[in-house]
């Protein structure tokens, strides 16, 4: 099953996929890709309107997150590229919920604040269920998986040391364009993964290839830290993004970046940077 979230007649509306029926939920339900879920299993949806999905406007497929939790340095390429010794656990950090923008927003640099704008294609974690804490969380806490562009501010980032405010700009983590559950999706490992800038491929990769997988990622965030419904983990990046390149390739005025994971979709954002915005 897939779910997304479309723009309407100027409101979000939750779009099903099941097969090849796909439904609109009434105007009325709930803003939540979690309830829509739980909505088709019961049975609850079984009347919703069977729709086309055309060219309907797709948003972010979660309307916010109450944490997100990113992994570092999660490929043995891209740990390699960045020069890096491999980490012996997983490296993590936070994002901002307010940085979530949707699947082909644009991304708006502050480029007063940064000039070295990167890319970073992640599979991503939509918690369905209260879990962590006293017992680690696992693959069964798992509701859906969605694609996610972890775009960070370099300069930021490591001139801050943490890793945080550099990665958590508004509109920093465009995400989409569907969620697939965990059922339709299947094993998190053997997916390509890639993201291209103007229609050149500079990231590719297998998820198997991640160092740390889904499981093992799963049990050490919420190993003593509760995870709620909704919440977002990032399960990070292959090798490939402009600034480990030589010379790093930051990202331009205009130019276009898609972001993959086979099994979802794509995202594909523009960069405009904010300085433009006023000319």
């Amino acid at each position: 099953m897939r779910i997304a979230r479309v723009l309407i007649d100027g409101r979000p509306r939750i779009l099903v996929q099941d097969g090849a029926s796909a439904r609109l939920a009434p105007a009325d339900h709930p803003d939540d890709a979690l309830a829509a879920i739980e909505s088709v299993r019961t049975g609850a949806a079984a009347g919703w309107t069977e729709t086309e999905i055309g060219e309907v406007e797709f948003l972010a497929p979660v309307a916010g997150a109450g944490k997100m939790i990113a992994v570092g340095l999660n490929y043995v390429d891209h740990t390699a590229e960045t020069g890096i010794t491999q980490p012996e656990r997983p490296l993590t950090f936070a994002k901002y919920p307010t940085s979530i923008t949707g699947p082909t927003a644009d991304v708006v640099v502050p480029d007063h604040v940064t000039q070295g704008v990167d890319f970073e294609a992640e599979l991503t974690l939509l918690i369905g269920r209260r879990c962590g804490g006293s017992t680690p969380a696992t693959l069964d806490d798992v509701a859906a998986y969605t694609v996610a562009n972890d775009v960070s501010a370099r300069d930021v980032q490591f001139g801050d040391v943490q890793w945080t405010r550099g990665k958590s700009f508004d509109t920093f983590t465009p995400l989409g364009p569907w969620l697939v559950t965990a059922d339709e999706f299947g094993d998190p490992k053997g997916h390509r993964i890639y993201a291209d800038v103007d229609g050149e491929l500079l990231q590719e990769d297998d998820t198997a290839e991640m160092i740390f997988d889904v499981p093992t990622i799963l049990e050490f965030v919420s190993d003593g830290v509760t995870l709620e419904p909704g919440d977002l983990i990032l399960t990070g990046t292959p090798a490939g993004a402009g600034g480990f390149r030589t010379p790093p390739r930051y990202l331009q005025h205009g130019q276009v970046v898609t972001v993959g994971v086979e099994g979802i979709g794509e995202l594909r954002n523009r960069v405009v940077y904010r300085s433009r915005l006023a000319a």
